[in-house]
Protein backbone atom coordinates (compact mmCIF):
# COMPACT_ATOMS: atom_id res chain seq x y z
CA UNK A 1 0.00 0.00 0.00
CA UNK A 2 1.22 3.70 -0.80
CA UNK A 3 0.37 6.49 1.65
CA UNK A 4 0.89 10.24 1.20
CA UNK A 5 0.87 11.65 4.59
CA UNK A 6 0.10 15.20 4.63
CA UNK A 7 0.08 18.01 7.56
CA UNK A 8 -1.94 20.62 5.90
CA UNK A 9 -1.45 24.37 6.54
CA UNK A 10 -1.70 27.17 3.80
CA UNK A 11 1.39 28.96 4.05
CA UNK A 12 3.50 25.48 4.77
CA UNK A 13 1.91 21.82 4.12
CA UNK A 14 4.27 19.24 4.41
CA UNK A 15 3.83 15.67 2.78
CA UNK A 16 5.47 12.46 3.18
CA UNK A 17 4.86 9.27 0.64
CA UNK A 18 5.42 6.03 1.89
CA UNK A 19 5.26 2.90 0.57
CA UNK A 20 3.77 -0.19 3.26
CA UNK A 21 5.02 -3.57 1.41
CA UNK A 22 3.27 -6.69 2.53
CA UNK A 23 5.56 -7.74 5.89
CA UNK A 24 8.37 -5.29 5.24
CA UNK A 25 9.46 -2.11 6.76
CA UNK A 26 8.05 1.41 5.62
CA UNK A 27 9.70 2.64 2.88
CA UNK A 28 10.15 6.51 2.43
CA UNK A 29 9.78 7.67 -1.22
CA UNK A 30 9.40 11.78 -1.31
CA UNK A 31 8.83 13.89 1.45
CA UNK A 32 8.82 17.60 1.10
CA UNK A 33 6.78 20.99 1.65
CA UNK A 34 4.39 22.49 -0.66
CA UNK A 35 4.83 26.82 0.23
CA UNK A 36 2.61 29.49 -0.80
CA UNK A 37 3.22 33.40 -0.33
CA UNK A 38 1.36 35.15 2.06
CA UNK A 39 0.63 38.26 0.04
CA UNK A 40 -0.97 36.26 -3.03
CA UNK A 41 -4.87 35.96 -2.89
CA UNK A 42 -5.89 33.33 -0.93
CA UNK A 43 -7.90 31.55 -4.02
CA UNK A 44 -4.12 31.24 -5.59
CA UNK A 45 -2.74 29.96 -2.38
CA UNK A 46 -5.18 27.06 -2.60
CA UNK A 47 -5.00 26.45 -6.12
CA UNK A 48 -1.22 26.10 -5.26
CA UNK A 49 -1.53 23.62 -2.71
CA UNK A 50 -4.25 21.79 -5.07
CA UNK A 51 -1.95 21.60 -7.71
CA UNK A 52 0.90 20.18 -5.53
CA UNK A 53 -1.15 17.66 -3.57
CA UNK A 54 -2.27 16.48 -7.28
CA UNK A 55 0.95 16.32 -8.70
CA UNK A 56 1.80 13.98 -5.86
CA UNK A 57 -1.04 11.75 -6.68
CA UNK A 58 -0.66 11.48 -10.13
CA UNK A 59 3.21 10.57 -9.48
CA UNK A 60 2.78 8.31 -6.37
CA UNK A 61 -0.67 6.56 -7.37
CA UNK A 62 -1.36 6.44 -3.62
CA UNK A 63 -4.23 4.26 -1.83
CA UNK A 64 -4.71 6.08 0.77
CA UNK A 65 -4.11 9.97 2.09
CA UNK A 66 -3.71 10.25 6.15
CA UNK A 67 -4.94 13.95 7.24
CA UNK A 68 -4.42 15.67 10.48
CA UNK A 69 -7.87 16.55 11.88
CA UNK A 70 -8.67 19.92 12.67
CA UNK A 71 -9.00 20.44 17.15
CA UNK A 72 -11.37 22.53 18.47
CA UNK A 73 -8.54 24.43 20.53
CA UNK A 74 -7.44 27.27 18.15
CA UNK A 75 -6.20 30.14 19.84
CA UNK A 76 -7.14 31.95 16.71
CA UNK A 77 -10.33 30.74 15.19
CA UNK A 78 -8.85 32.40 11.94
CA UNK A 79 -6.27 29.47 12.06
CA UNK A 80 -9.32 27.04 12.16
CA UNK A 81 -11.05 28.54 9.20
CA UNK A 82 -7.55 28.39 7.35
CA UNK A 83 -6.79 25.20 7.81
CA UNK A 84 -9.88 23.85 6.58
CA UNK A 85 -9.47 25.32 3.51
CA UNK A 86 -6.33 23.62 2.75
CA UNK A 87 -7.82 20.60 4.44
CA UNK A 88 -10.52 20.46 1.64
CA UNK A 89 -8.68 21.13 -1.56
CA UNK A 90 -6.53 18.08 -0.16
CA UNK A 91 -9.71 16.27 -0.03
CA UNK A 92 -10.73 17.48 -3.42
CA UNK A 93 -7.47 16.37 -5.15
CA UNK A 94 -7.84 12.93 -3.35
CA UNK A 95 -11.66 12.94 -4.41
CA UNK A 96 -11.00 13.32 -7.92
CA UNK A 97 -8.89 10.33 -7.92
CA UNK A 98 -10.96 8.35 -5.61
CA UNK A 99 -8.49 7.47 -2.57
CA UNK A 100 -9.62 7.07 0.92
CA UNK A 101 -9.24 9.88 3.22
CA UNK A 102 -8.55 9.17 6.95
CA UNK A 103 -7.86 12.18 9.57
CA UNK A 104 -5.97 11.44 12.50
CA UNK A 105 -5.50 13.66 15.97
CA UNK A 106 -2.34 14.90 16.58
CA UNK A 107 -2.45 13.12 19.69
CA UNK A 108 -3.33 9.30 18.22
CA UNK A 109 -0.95 10.09 15.64
CA UNK A 110 1.99 11.39 18.66
CA UNK A 111 0.87 7.99 20.51
CA UNK A 112 1.82 5.57 17.32
CA UNK A 113 4.83 6.44 16.97
CA UNK A 114 6.44 7.54 20.04
CA UNK A 115 4.01 6.03 22.44
CA UNK A 116 2.79 8.64 23.59
CA UNK A 117 0.07 11.25 22.78
CA UNK A 118 1.71 14.02 24.41
CA UNK A 119 5.53 13.87 22.99
CA UNK A 120 7.45 16.70 21.58
CA UNK A 121 7.98 17.63 18.04
CA UNK A 122 11.68 16.52 18.82
CA UNK A 123 10.43 12.93 19.92
CA UNK A 124 8.58 12.07 17.05
CA UNK A 125 11.14 13.69 14.80
CA UNK A 126 13.24 11.29 16.18
CA UNK A 127 10.87 8.06 16.10
CA UNK A 128 10.02 9.08 12.42
CA UNK A 129 13.83 8.92 12.06
CA UNK A 130 14.13 5.78 13.57
CA UNK A 131 11.25 4.23 11.89
CA UNK A 132 12.39 4.85 8.31
CA UNK A 133 15.92 4.24 8.53
CA UNK A 134 16.92 8.01 7.96
CA UNK A 135 20.49 9.19 7.87
CA UNK A 136 18.71 12.57 9.26
CA UNK A 137 16.36 13.87 10.73
CA UNK A 138 13.09 15.06 8.31
CA UNK A 139 13.23 18.63 7.83
CA UNK A 140 10.92 21.00 8.52
CA UNK A 141 8.89 19.82 11.36
CA UNK A 142 5.62 19.73 8.67
CA UNK A 143 7.47 16.94 7.12
CA UNK A 144 7.76 15.37 9.90
CA UNK A 145 4.35 15.12 10.74
CA UNK A 146 3.28 14.14 7.56
CA UNK A 147 5.64 11.69 7.92
CA UNK A 148 4.39 10.71 11.32
CA UNK A 149 0.95 11.06 9.68
CA UNK A 150 1.55 8.18 7.06
CA UNK A 151 3.54 6.09 10.01
CA UNK A 152 0.17 6.56 11.98
CA UNK A 153 -2.02 5.41 8.89
CA UNK A 154 0.00 2.21 8.02
CA UNK A 155 0.13 1.09 11.27
CA UNK A 156 -3.72 1.55 11.68
CA UNK A 157 -4.27 -0.67 8.85
CA UNK A 158 -2.33 -2.94 9.72
CA UNK A 159 -4.23 -3.40 13.11
CA UNK A 160 -7.09 -3.25 11.56
CA UNK A 161 -7.01 -5.87 8.74
CA UNK A 162 -3.47 -7.94 10.10
CA UNK A 163 -1.79 -7.43 7.05
CA UNK A 164 0.43 -4.70 5.30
Amino acid sequence: MRIIGVDPGLGCTGYGVLEAPLGKPLVLLEAGVIRTRAKDPLSDRLSQLYTGIRGLIVAYLPQAVAIEDLYSSYKNPRTAIVMAHARGVIYLAAGESKIEVSGYPARRVKQSVAGNGAASKLQIQRMVCKMLQLNNDPQPFDVTDALALAIAHAACCRRRTGKL
